[in-house]
């Protein structure tokens, strides 16, 4: 494994999002920005919740499939708050960071999910042969550095997990997810769904 990836147990805890509001802002903000894909951060976020709804997941499932890669923006703003102008290269662990900046404002069934998807790529990629052929140039560069494919005992451990099921189903909308020119429902149209399905 790459010495720059930490476990996201070595992580320090980002602050919780104050509120839903919060995490819309981000998006506002920063949602333009690609970040190692050719779709911008908000339209990645778009087109993998669409693929939720089209699959009829449960209301938790499409808030994760939207939020999933809020770690990404966080790693944004921080770089901003730093002086930096352009969005970081890497962010190797947006997934932890993204679920627990999440976890006061959504159930595990929304942050269990987002917490492992990277971890449910690693997963796909020792289970299925031609599973790294169908991943973007931007996952593929990110696996190595996120471990490579899972050892035998790494998917017994993932498979043990309550949220891997849909954390798979997760990793899928995400790999779907980013396809140029499609057209899917704004971010405002999943304001009143946040607001049902957060604890606040």
């Amino acid at each position: 494994m790459n010495a720059q990836y930490q476990h996201p147990s070595e992580l320090p805890r980002p602050e919780s999002a104050a509120s839903i509001d919060s995490v819309l802002a981000l998006y506002e903000e920063f949602g333009k920005l690609h970040y190692d894909e050719e779709l911008a951060q908000i339209d990645h976020a778009l087109q993998t919740a669409a693929l939720a709804v089209h699959e009829e997941a449960s209301d938790e499932l499409v808030v994760a499939a939207l939020l999933h890669d809020v770690g990404h923006l966080l790693a944004i703003q921080a770089g901003r708050a730093e002086g930096e102008s352009a969005v970081p290269a890497q962010d190797l662990t947006h997934e932890a960071v993204g679920a627990r900046y999440l976890a006061g404002l959504f159930p595990p069934s929304v942050t269990g999910p987002i917490a492992l998807h990277v971890r449910a790529k690693r997963y796909l990629c020792a289970m299925q042969a031609d599973y790294i052929q169908g991943l973007s140039d931007g996952s593929v560069r990110s696996l190595e550095l996120q471990g490579g494919p899972m050892s035998v005992t790494e998917l017994r451990v993932f498979e043990r997990n309550p949220a891997s099921t849909n954390a798979v189903r997760l990793r899928r909308w995400d790999d779907g997810g980013k396809l140029e020119g499609l057209r899917v429902e704004p971010l405002i149209a999943y304001v009143e769904l946040l607001q049902r399905v957060s604890f606040l």
